[in-house]
């Protein structure tokens, strides 16, 4: 299947293994200007070829598991935070404050859904109300690129709207340029990884795997709930004082645990979690979390063999590197809004593609480098960003796959439904597909933080 063949590539895959996919191709699927869907494709075939490798690996099959991407579920799987339903009732998606608004020479794009950005965002427009007609002829009256600076200044989320060309000339862009769409380090020369083998149905290549998951948002929870699906003990770390939003947690939530742990005061239950974890995933801004020893490096040194995978909106260099960012906000900032729309009338991608495409890449980054680790040894270290995945977006080829032909006629027939402590949850179904592989994850999403912060 050519159309991953670069996805593939960039994590480092025999090139041979590309013959194991197979594609449902439907038509009316993710469009888009942009090839939303043939990206989207991508992601999740290089994922689900990255599980099948590892669990022919471990199960000592004799050929990799035959992988089959079908556009309706990756489609399905793409728009999960929209199609998710608690009881019946549909998820709260952005709040009044996340959105684009006019400025006196454009657009700017704010993300205000946390109460913490929300304040700081008001704060910098000059202690205004939370009142929606108030702000936009504050914004009205300023530039894009005041409003921009003053509120990440403040610690809040804006970006002025970019077309392709302005997104070029950017330092941010160029200290993207060149940089791989997946990058991958060796950081010691630890022994080889031995797993145990794999046997009875399904195939679960990540099983007997711990993770650490300190992600929030969307792209590194998409990425954990993949590696739960295919059978890792995930237990999601979250700070006491950063709640998250209901909604976008039963929806990540899938298959994973979920604890509380202030970093700062008790760091000694994090020494025990990590001193069992094989992998940590982190999606904060890069350095963020190296004042609590997060970094690979001094992770590494504390736990030999750890896969560290790290993701963030703009990546770890260039003058954007320590600021926060969102899906939303790297449409706007890269040209895509325009694109996707005009400089008059920004539009947006079908879907957050940017998140869930990155965060299917940084789940298969993981399984590729437990499986080096295997054959090679080495504590490894996994990074992405959705700023680089909008560049692949935006210049990468895409070619047309062979493989059969449908239409796309909604996400109908790849959402389930399963009771939980939440409620009645639908949900979309794995994307991530293999011969002998999970269908479902073992376990609903559970209450934000109700598990003790230790392994099962």
């Amino acid at each position: 299947m050519t159309d991953i063949k670069s996805a593939w590539s960039a994590l480092g895959g025999d090139p041979a293994l590309l013959a194991r996919t197979s594609t449902v191709v439907r038509e009316g699927a993710l469009t888009a200007r942009l090839p939303v869907r043939e990206l989207a494709r991508a992601c999740v075939g290089a994922c689900a070829l990255a599980a099948a490798e590892l669990a022919a690996h471990r199960a000592g099959l004799p050929d990799v598991p035959a992988v089959r991407v079908d556009d309706g579920a990756v489609a399905a799987a793409f728009g999960s935070e929209r199609l998710l339903r608690v009881d019946g009732r549909a998820p709260v998606s952005f709040a009044p404050l996340s959105r684009l608004w006019r400025t006196a020479d454009g657009w700017v794009r704010t993300h205000a859904n946390y109460p913490h950005h929300r304040a700081r965002l008001l704060a910098a427009l000059g202690g205004l109300p939370e009142d929606t007609g108030v702000v936009r002829d504050v914004l009205a009256g300023r530039s894009a690129a005041d409003v921009e600076e003053s509120v990440y200044a403040a610690g809040g989320l804006a970006v002025a709207l970019r077309t392709p060309e302005e997104w070029a000339r950017h330092p941010q862009a160029a200290a993207l340029a060149g940089r791989p769409l997946v990058e991958r380090e060796r950081l010691d020369d630890s022994p080889a990884r031995v797993l145990a083998p794999l046997t009875g149905t399904p195939l679960l290549p990540a099983a007997g795997l711990r993770v650490l998951d300190l992600t929030r948002v969307l792209a590194g929870p998409v990425a954990t709930r993949t590696l739960a699906l295919l059978g890792a003990d995930v237990l999601r770390v979250d700070a006491p004082r950063l709640p998250e939003l209901p909604d976008q947690h039963a929806d990540t939530g899938l298959g994973k645990r979920s604890a509380l742990l202030d970093l700062a005061a008790d760091g000694g239950t994090f020494e025990e979690l990590l001193a069992g974890a094989d992998v940590v995933v982190t999606g904060y801004r890069p350095g963020s979390l190296d004042r609590f020893g997060l970094s690979p490096r001094a992770l590494a040194a504390r736990r030999s063999g750890i896969v560290v995978a790290q993701v963030s909106a703009w990546g770890a260099r260039g003058p954007w590197a320590a600021r926060r960012g969102f899906d939303s906000l790297v449409q706007v900032a890269t040209g895509i809004a325009v694109t996707e729309g005009s400089a008059g009338e920004p539009g947006t991608l079908p879907a957050q593609a940017l998140d869930h495409g990155t965060g299917y890449l940084l789940a298969a980054g993981v399984l590729r480098a437990v499986t080096e680790q295997t054959r090679q040894g080495g504590s490894r270290c996994v990074r992405l960003a959705l700023a680089r995945t909008a560049a692949w977006l935006t210049d990468g080829s895409f070619d047309a796959p062979a493989g059969s032909h449908a239409t796309y006629e909604g996400p109908g027939e790849w959402l389930a439904e399963a009771d939980s402590a939440l409620g009645r949850l639908r949900y979309a179904r794995p994307a991530v597909s293999f011969a002998g592989g999970p269908a479902d994850w073992a376990r609903p999403s559970g209450p934000w933080g109700a598990d003790p912060a230790r392994w099962a």
